[in-house]
């Protein structure tokens, strides 16, 4: 026997993963866990009795539900399934399902469309912060295909746009979690920054890499993973992320000078496995970095910084990721007033997801 949950499949942005309404998964989390892991097939290199891609990228989950708080629309949970061990991860966001929640709230009649384009303010549950998606609707209905092209995905679609409004410091507490634009672990300079992710920044000189390496180049190398997890764990805990060892956070960046005209040309461990681009906030702290005085990343994109209004491109493997912000820098001190960017979403399939009926019997 097997347990019917209704599901939906949709890409966004750079990655894919399951949508589910809270009320159709287990109130209780270890079960809710188990549920999802049989629903992806993990653990499993190949994920090939689940609905997982065998990648951290597409392994993921969004749980949406009715808003929590008066200033949103929806809740959204992202959970990310890890490939290769039992365990269900809540201690991140994920800005590229972001860009699908917007689009399953409305298919699924949880907030109504308007005629034109429908603003969807999302409650992000796992760093309590807000964003704002655009979703054309015309006819009031979501439109997917458009001219909109984003790096990593084929084609193009609808034009997704999204505001964050206060992200910065939302898993560590604070945009420079450690208090400083710049701190050395293990004889490495690194600036630890968190603008809705935390993400740990380093010279890519410094590991002997240009920073211009391939992901499967750079996976491939024993000995440079074990060094930056090493220094991972150790920053971990001054990021105010407490014991980081079974965590997905803080993302680990490798910079080098821009090399096809954009700010920063980056290479992202998230945290094991090498992005083939760069996750949305990944992005976003990346850009941040940019412009903090002192920081590693300021300091490799030989941006002076300065208040106002800046579109920063952030290079990766597949492409570049365009950051808009608007900040202040005082004394030393910057402060993100907003944060935004382009993603797209397509719905891939919709329907229900089984799992045994031994894991879970249903409600």
């Amino acid at each position: 026997m097997q347990t019917a949950i209704p599901c939906i499949v949709m890409r966004g942005g750079t990655s894919k993963g399951l949508y589910f309404r809270s009320s159709d998964l287990p109130d209780d989390v270890a079960t809710r866990d188990k549920v999802l892991l049989a629903a992806m097939g993990a653990p499993d290199l190949r994920e090939i009795d689940g609905m997982g891609g065998a990648h951290p990228l597409t392994s993921k989950v969004a749980v949406v539900s009715p808003p929590s708080r008066p200033d949103a629309d929806v809740d959204y949970l992202f959970l990310q399934v890890v490939v290769d061990e039992p365990r269900v991860d809540a201690g991140q966001n994920c800005g590229n399902l972001l860009a699908g929640i917007g689009p399953y709230a409305i298919e699924t009649g949880m907030i109504p469309a308007r005629d034109g384009v429908t603003d969807v303010r999302i409650n992000m549950l796992n760093t309590k912060s807000i964003a704002v998606a655009r979703i054309e609707t015309p006819r009031g209905r979501v439109r997917y295909d458009g001219a909109a092209r984003i790096d990593g995905v084929p084609g193009t679609a609808a034009p997704i746009p999204i505001d964050f409004l206060d992200v910065a410091g939302s898993s560590c507490g604070a945009l420079l979690p450690t208090g400083h634009a710049r701190d050395t672990v293990n004889g490495i300079e690194l600036t630890a920054i968190d603008n809705g992710m935390p993400v740990v920044v380093m010279r890519a000189r410094d590991f002997g890499k240009t920073g211009y390496e391939t992901p499967e180049g750079l996976e491939a190398d024993a000995a440079l993973k074990a060094k930056i997890e090493a220094i991972r764990l150790a920053i971990g805990p001054k990021m105010n992320l407490g014991d980081v060892t079974k965590k997905t956070v803080p993302k680990m960046c490798l910079a080098a000078p821009a090399k096809n005209g954009g700010a920063i040309a980056t290479r992202n461990f998230i945290p094991h496995r090498v992005h083939e681009a760069i996750g949305v906030f990944g992005a976003v702290s990346v850009a941040t970095a940019c412009v903090v005085p002192g920081s590693i990343a300021a300091e490799v994109a030989g941006i002076a910084g300065g208040s106002g209004s800046k579109s920063l491109e952030i290079e990766h493997p597949t492409g570049f990721f365009t950051v808009d912000m608007d900040v202040t820098i005082a004394g030393g001190e910057v402060k993100v007033h907003r944060a935004a960017l382009l993603r797209t979403a397509r719905m891939l399939m919709r329907g229900e997801v089984y799992v045994p009926s031994h894991v879970w019997s249903g409600r």
